[in-house]
C-alpha cells in the first residue's frame, strides 16, 4: 500500500512540475472544431541534426544531446529551465529536434554548447496550423494525424508547406493528461 501511495504522490507531483513548465508562446488566430491556427513569434531554439528517419531513432538520442546542454553541458556550466514543447521534425533526409530556450534568454545570454551537434538558432515568425491528439506519440500516429491535418487544410483551401512537424508538451514519465501537436507552416494574413 505504501508503494502505492508513493507512486501516486511522485505522479502528481512531477504533474504539477510540467504544468509550471515554461510554453513557447503563440497566439491563436482561427480556431475550427479540428484544428487552430496559430501565429508564433520568433524564438530561440537549441537543435540537433540528425539522420534519423523516425520518431523512435531520433527522440531518445536527440533528447540526451538536447537535454545535456541545458543541464550544465555549456561553456559556462549553466542549468537552464526546460520548456516545452519539444520540437521534431522528422522526414526522409534530415531530421531535427529542438528544446525551445527560456523567453528570459537572448543569443548573445546563452551560453555555447559543449556539444558541437547542438547548434542554437532564432526561428522567423510564423503561422501554423496545429492538430492536438492525447496519449503517446508513435510514428504511426504522428503519420496519421499529419494525414488529418493535410485533409482538413485541403477541404479548406489554406495553402501549407509539405512538412508536417510534430511537438510533444510531456515526459514520458506522464501517463495521462498527455499533449500532443502536428502543426505545419501555412499562408495566413490576419
Amino acid at each position: 500500500m505504501k508503494s502505492t501511495a508513493a507512486i501516486l504522490f511522485l505522479l502528481i507531483t512531477q504533474t504539477f512540475n510540467v504544468m509550471a513548465t515554461e510554453k513557447q508562446t503563440y497566439r491563436v488566430v482561427h480556431a475550427e472544431k479540428e484544428f487552430e491556427i496559430r501565429f508564433y513569434p520568433s524564438s530561440i531554439l537549441a537543435t540537433i541534426h540528425s539522420e534519423a528517419r523516425s520518431y523512435r531513432e531520433l527522440s531518445v538520442p536527440g533528447f540526451r544531446q538536447l537535454a545535456g546542454y541545458i543541464f550544465g553541458g555549456n561553456e559556462s556550466g549553466t542549468k537552464i529551465s526546460m520548456t516545452s514543447p519539444v520540437h521534431m521534425d522528422i522526414n526522409d533526409s534530415l531530421s531535427s529536434m529542438s528544446f525551445v530556450m527560456p523567453s528570459s534568454y537572448s543569443m548573445e545570454k546563452l551560453p555555447a554548447p559543449d556539444n558541437t551537434r547542438v547548434e542554437l538558432e532564432k526561428t522567423a515568425d510564423e503561422y501554423v496550423a496545429v492538430l492536438r491528439f492525447g496519449g503517446f506519440a508513435s510514428d504511426k500516429r504522428i503519420q496519421k494525424f499529419s494525414a488529418e491535418l493535410r485533409k482538413l487544410l485541403e477541404e479548406r483551401n489554406i495553402p501549407h508547406e509539405d512538412r508536417f512537424r510534430y511537438l510533444g508538451y510531456n515526459p514520458p514519465y506522464q501517463p495521462f493528461g498527455r499533449r500532443n501537436e502536428i502543426i505545419v507552416s501555412v499562408e495566413w494574413s490576419e
